[in-house]
């Protein structure tokens, strides 16, 4: 019988920090096998993204990403997750994209930050008070709950919304010296030029990166990525797919063998002292949804 895990109720029994442990145990397993494939149309974008694990099954994610959607009062993303079974085929659930999207994506981030940020971080900065914004405000939130936060956004509507949302979060107007006074930069926009310059960055610093998924996106400068000791998720989708990556590295100016590593080499993926800077580029490929939807899956069989 297949299962449909709607947003509201599939979320209620979740929890970052249990959803962390379970993607680094995902990582501990058989490594995925992972396909990408994705259609352009101008500015939208199809992306299926496919993923299967020996022992945790199999997952098919489907996104359709129309900008112009915000400009008509629609969403911007739609899309669904089927999971499946590693044993028969079967169709065990359709889970709602949002929720796996959402999950998915912000617990990708916390499990890196657990990992490189200083435990004693305590200004935590959001660039981007979209949709993706508030999952991160939540998850970092549940890690560091004595963090204070702030958040940056181009328009400042868009900054005033998530303050709405969100009561304790202040509102940040001058990136640069929010940055600089920050100990943890986690940013997520559309961004296509870099936002955050290496220059501003500071000792001890961890930077968490998310938005770029395209090419030609890319959310930090050259500098940020010289200067840093960097991590992603997963090098196969990332390094070659990504203009984090792909663009600096085609400019001579980063080369793949500085990434240090990513989650199936989780000894070396640690801070070494108070001082480096660290930094993570989230690229959110198909193995993780597949975890997430299987954790989401199993507390919703626990919660009856």
């Amino acid at each position: 019988m297949t299962v449909m895990i709607p947003f509201e109720e599939g979320q209620k029994n979740l929890d970052w920090l249990a959803l962390t442990d379970a993607l680094a145990a995902g990582h501990d397993g058989p490594k995925a096998d992972v396909a990408d494939v994705f259609l352009y149309e101008g500015d939208n974008t199809l992306l299926n993204r496919s993923a299967w694990i020996a022992g945790l099954g199999l997952a098919v994610k489907c996104a359709t990403i129309f900008p112009a959607n915000k400009a008509l009062g629609k969403p911007a993303i739609g899309g669904a997750v089927n999971l499946f079974s590693g044993k028969d085929g079967a169709l065990e659930a359709i889970l709602d994209f949002h929720l796996v999207t959402k999950w998915k994506t912000a617990g990708d981030s916390l499990l890196a930050a657990r990992r490189l940020a200083r435990p004693d971080s305590r200004k935590i900065l959001i660039v981007g008070a979209g949709t993706v914004g508030h999952s991160l405000r939540e998850a970092y939130g549940a890690a560091f709950p004595d963090a204070h936060f702030a958040v940056w956004n181009r328009s400042p509507e868009g900054a005033a919304a998530f303050q709405a949302a969100c009561p304790d979060v202040a509102i940040a107007t001058d990136l640069e010296a929010a940055v600089k006074d920050a100990d943890i930069v986690t940013v997520a926009t559309m961004s296509t030029v870099p936002l955050i310059k290496g220059a501003w960055l500071q000792p001890g610093q961890h930077i968490d990166l998310i938005g770029a998924y395209r090419p030609d996106m890319r959310e930090v400068d050259d500098l940020a990525l010289q200067r840093s000791r960097v991590f992603v998720d997963s090098r196969e989708t990332t390094i070659g797919h990504i203009g984090e990556f792909k663009i600096p590295i085609a400019a001579g100016a980063f080369h793949a063998e500085d990434v240090i590593a990513d989650y199936y080499a989780m000894e070396p993926f640690r801070r070494q002292s108070a001082d480096e800077i660290t930094l993570f580029k989230n690229g959110g490929g198909a193995h993780l949804d597949l975890m997430t939807s299987r954790y989401i899956l199993e507390a919703w069989a626990k919660s009856g």
